[in-house]
């Protein structure tokens, strides 16, 4: 890999020079605009060659093809997405340190893979997938640094470039970095992930390409957490222990790590060329080849038995692999209409497993779950005047790995500014890997349910509207069968006794959110609010009924607009209720229903700034730690931040 990073960097240093140096010529061949051979140079290297090149024009690709342009603006988003994962982390409480996990307070119903997921859930919140991968167009290169500080020793770094080389052709190379001691003992954590994207498209537009390179790992220390001893004395405030390191964890000598990398490539080809707006048809043929190996790891100096039970070694080293290869090639048919139909065959081969069988006094746990199948694709898109209509299926022609996921969605554009949409989703696929298989050292962590757990099934309607005038709202209203989950079982020997279970009841969840903004002068009030509920016989599906996000804050632009201004502060807060524990060994969450938290208010003061195309944050976060009580937690015995200054910028150099 590291061979591989280098070749990279080779290749993004020459082309750096090169637009550097093509730039120089291009300002040299202008005062010589008169020799017709220069005259074609430019008209065929236009984009390179643009001096007045708008921001409007520096693209951002989406992995479903929506384009949108780069955006430096000064908003309420962007503090918002000003985060380790760069994303509006509303409904995501963080552990104590950047880079650890997130305990979710929403459930997300919406179903976008038909097969099982991989193990350590609670480590993918920073694996960036398949979607999460953009692809660009730019008239010049485009750099952009975002830098924000971390806890005690370290910082947080995210690099990016983009450059096309020529009408046709752009490739983009970026690096997000981590690494951040944490305030407590044994939490460290160290991340990478490394991206490369490349597209293409002919002269003739009838051929396209785009691909990527992805190699990420996510390195955690683990502690296990506050003893019951220690959660008492957080709790006191005494100044004594206002220190967080003086605190003893559960244990402090294991370690967690993700490693990932994708190769992925998608191509099409226009059989039947649409020429214009007018031209009825077209007839495009598609293919794209995915190939994904992960790894989880868990190691351990000598093993935790009063925290995880016994052992089979003095030596902690548990490690499953993942090994995913998937193809597609469809047809993709257009009619002005009928509309846009497309129709596909998919090949999966699947290798999930360890290297050796687990042999238990009352059964065997095997090693692998190998499978390869067909399925098929399938969609449709039709817009009448304001109406938009979409579908897509997608089904696995298997008995072993069956799966299905139906889509059906219908918008409605009103006006400018108010549009509404509906869908419905029926999905079906097995539990998690990790949940059908799973072995480790520890003699309690070692099951198989591949055979007897049904597949999870859930049927979701949902319901949008979106209006800056009014308000955004979103309704979901969601029924899962066999809803398959960790669950703290009762204690042997005091040890914590985790286990996969499958609630074969139902379960009915509901969730409404409002956001809403209200302005005055340079004055704004920006409220998220969110409602919960679940119904079922058992609680296994716990959320909090009332999460929301308000914030304060004042705009302004000053010296003569060359600086925006904007300071207040936020307010986030969400009910009590049994919050899911963390497994330090599964990365995973898990289902309690012994120790209620919650209820606790976070304010985070912050002064953001603009100039030119630099964007300052500076936060003072949970500023209100010391004087509304030490009843803070991330997860059962996993405290919650203290009061810290955090500084970070966001930083677009245009050549």
């Amino acid at each position: 890999m590291k061979n591989f990073i280098f070749i990279i960097l080779v290749i993004f240093i020459y082309s750096s020079l090169g637009a550097q140096d093509k730039i120089l010529r291009e300002q040299k061949n202008e005062q010589l605009q008169q020799r017709d051979s220069l005259r074609n140079f430019n008209k065929t290297n236009s984009l390179n060659n643009n001096k007045k090149a708008n921001i409007v024009d520096y693209k951002i690709i989406s992995f479903s093809r929506d384009t949108n342009s780069v955006d430096t603006t000064l908003t309420i988003k962007k503090d918002y997405k000003f985060n380790y994962l760069q994303r509006d982390d509303f409904g995501l409480l963080p552990f104590t340190n950047i880079g650890q996990s997130y305990n979710s307070l929403i459930v997300n119903t919406e179903e976008n893979s038909i097969l099982p997921l991989f193990a350590a859930r609670s480590r993918h919140f920073n694996y960036m997938e398949v979607e999460d991968i953009n692809y660009y167009r730019v008239p010049t290169p485009w750099t952009r640094l975002t830098y924000k500080t971390a806890f005690e020793q370290g910082q947080l770094l995210d690099a990016f470039f983009t450059v096309n080389l020529s009408n046709q052709f752009n490739f983009s190379i970026a690096y997000k970095g981590l690494r951040s001691l944490g305030n407590y003992q044994n939490v460290l954590t160290s991340t990478g992930n490394f991206r490369f994207t490349s597209n293409y498209t002919s002269k003739n537009k009838r051929y396209s390409a785009k691909g990527h390179i992805v190699m990420q790992d996510l390195l955690n220390q683990e502690n296990g957490g506050l003893t019951d001893d220690g959660v008492q004395d957080f709790r006191s405030g005494d100044e004594e222990f206002l220190d967080r390191s003086v605190f003893d964890p559960n244990f402090n000598n294991a370690e967690n790590i993700l490693e990932g990398k994708r190769f992925y490539f998608e191509h099409d080809y226009d059989i039947i060329r649409q020429n214009d707006s007018i031209s009825k048809n077209r007839l495009q043929l598609l293919n794209q080849i995915s190939f994904e190996d992960k790894y989880y790891q868990y190691v351990q100096d000598s093993p935790a038995e009063n925290f995880f039970g016994d052992s089979f070694s003095n030596n902690i080293n548990d490690k499953v692999t993942l090994e995913n290869f998937h193809t597609e090639i469809a047809l993709r048919y257009y009619n002005n209409i009928l509309g846009d139909f497309k129709f596909g065959l998919t090949y999966t081969n699947i290798n999930y497993g360890y290297n050796t069988i687990v042999l238990l006094p009352s059964e065997n746990i095997p090693n692998r779950i190998k499978s390869n199948f067909l399925g098929t694709t399938a969609s449709y898109s039709k817009t009448i005047g304001k109406i938009d209509i979409n579908g897509s299926a997608q089904i696995n022609l298997s008995e072993e790995f069956s799966g299905s996921i139906f889509n059906g969605m219908v918008g409605l554009k009103l006006n400018q500014d108010i549009s509404l949409d509906g869908g419905v989703q029926i999905s079906s696929r097995l539990p998690n890997y990790n949940h059908l298989l799973y072995q480790s050292d520890y003699t309690n962590y070692n099951w198989y349910n591949y055979g007897s757990f049904e597949n999870v099934n859930k049927q979701q309607l949902s319901f949008n509207i979106r209006s800056d005038k009014y308000l955004n709202a979103y309704f979901d209203l969601s029924n899962i069968s066999n809803y398959t989950y960790f669950n703290l079982q009762n204690k042997i020997d005091e040890n914590r006794i985790i286990k996969p279970q499958q609630y074969n009841s139902s379960i009915q969840y509901l969730k409404l959110k409002v956001q809403k903004e209200f302005t005055l002068g340079n004055f704004a009030l920006d409220n998220t609010v969110m409602y919960q509920s679940t119904v079922s016989d058992l609680n296994v599906l716990n959320v909090p009924t009332l999460i929301t996000r308000n914030s304060l804050y004042y705009t302004n632009q000053l010296f003569k607009k060359a600086m925006t201004l904007q300071t207040g502060v936020t307010l986030n807060y969400f009910t009590e209720y049994n919050m899911n524990g963390y497994d330090p060994l599964l990365a995973e969450f898990y289902t309690q229903n012994e120790t209620k938290l919650g209820g606790f208010p976070r304010l985070d003061f912050f002064i953001n700034a603009k100039i030119r195309q630099t964007r300052i944050f500076f936060k003072a976060e949970h500023f209100n730690s010391s004087f509304t009580g030490f009843d803070y937690f991330s997860a059962p015995n996993h405290p919650f931040r203290d009061f810290t200054i955090r500084f970070g910028l966001v930083w677009d150099f245009f050549l």
